[in-house]
């Protein structure tokens, strides 16, 4: 293992071993708290341009299960095409791995997709410097290549135009109700849980004007980066708003981009919300979710419209979780009912969303 040191950009260093692809990387560096689920983490498109970070000590112990296809189109235990993750950081690589599913190590997949991992680094210290100062920007730098600086290009990309599809994906073709998911970076099991709600799923890219498409109802997904970066989406969602009562439903970004449209601004977190333990309260009862999330941004729920209100709230820090318009079928979450890792005690959002397009 070639030793390498990740550098963030106050100079902190940290120094460990290469076990996946060999080559400097830069990127935004997030730690993940999660116990397991980096086969999803790693190709969540969310994670685009990032620097993963993972908490839990042992990571790799169950490899890598087979990159399989489902007949209606959709990856079996991945969450994309491929890993879209930058690289991972890990305490304790496990190059010995047990599972039943598994078909290759993470160091095998890692290579083979090009994507660098580093071990042996104090992940839980590196987690309390990013707690303290935000998230930072990194560079994984081989130490026998120490003039090969890679460079990070965050602030202002639009990821999402990187990783949403270029044309119309049809799902379930002629099931029922016609949903259009706009794709920001839409996890599988998103799609997967609309499909097995019977519902005809329309997949188009995160810029596509779809208001004259023959449709019930109208689903936003999640995506990388910053949504002030997606103003083409959000002007489309105003027009769909201004034209139509048809059911909303938005998952993470698309609960940003749905804030957006609403009036809403939004802020950036100081280390984000990625782990599947985080706890919110449905507003206005005392029912408490234990859900998994991924996201920098938030909404400024006080920016909101005089139309909506929150419909969700994170226990821990007090940030907007989901929004809803007051008598129009209009609602998101910013945790993933979905999961894929993680619990799914909120998988009833896309009941609702249903239960609203039969109406």
């Amino acid at each position: 293992m070639r030793s390498v040191t990740l550098v963030l950009s106050d100079g902190t260093k940290f120094h460990g071993k290469s076990f996946g692809y060999e080559t400097p990387v830069a990127g935004e560096v997030v730690f993940n708290t999660a116990m397991m689920g980096y086969p999803e983490s790693l190709t969540d498109p969310s994670y685009a341009g990032q620097l993963m970070a993972l908490t839990f000590p042992l990571v790799g112990n169950y490899g890598v299960p087979p990159f399989t296809v489902e007949p209606n189109g959709i990856p079996t235990f991945m969450e994309s095409d491929r890993i879209y993750a930058s690289a991972i950081i890990v305490a304790d690589y496990s190059e010995q791995y047990s599972h039943w599913n598994a078909v290759e190590s993470l160091a095998d997949w890692l290579k083979r997709e090009h994507v660098p991992g580093i071990t042996g680094i104090d992940t839980r210290e590196l987690t309390k410097v990013l707690r303290e100062h935000g998230v930072m920007m990194g560079k994984i730098i081989f130490d026998d290549e120490p003039d090969n600086i890679p460079e990070a290009h965050y602030e202002g990309v639009n990821f999402v135009d990187k990783v949403s599809c270029k044309q119309i994906i049809r799902y379930n073709e002629g099931a029922g109700k016609k949903v259009v998911l706009v794709d920001c970076g839409v996890k599988a099991n998103i799609i997967r849980c609309l499909i097995n709600r019977g519902v005809e799923v329309i997949r188009v890219p995160w810029n596509y004007d779809y208001t004259d498409m023959d449709f019930d109802g109208l689903f936003l997904a999640n995506g990388p980066g910053d949504p002030d970066t997606c103003e083409a989406a959000v002007k489309i969602i105003q027009k769909q708003m201004s034209a139509s009562r048809k059911p909303i439903c938005g998952i993470c970004m698309g609960n940003q981009l749905l804030g957006k449209a609403a009036g809403a601004t939004i802020y950036k977190l100081k280390y984000g919300h990625r782990s599947h333990n985080q706890p919110v309260r449905m507003v206005g009862t005392t029912k408490c979710y234990v859900t998994s999330q991924n996201h920098g941004y938030a909404v400024n729920a006080k920016t909101l419209g005089s139309d909506w209100e929150e419909l969700f709230v994170n226990m821990n820090d007090g940030s907007n979780e989901g929004i809803r318009h007051k008598t129009n079928p209009w609602f998101s979450s910013q945790f993933h009912p979905e999961a894929c890792s993680g619990p799914v005690d909120t998988e009833f959002m896309f009941d609702k969303f249903v239960d609203t397009l039969i109406k």
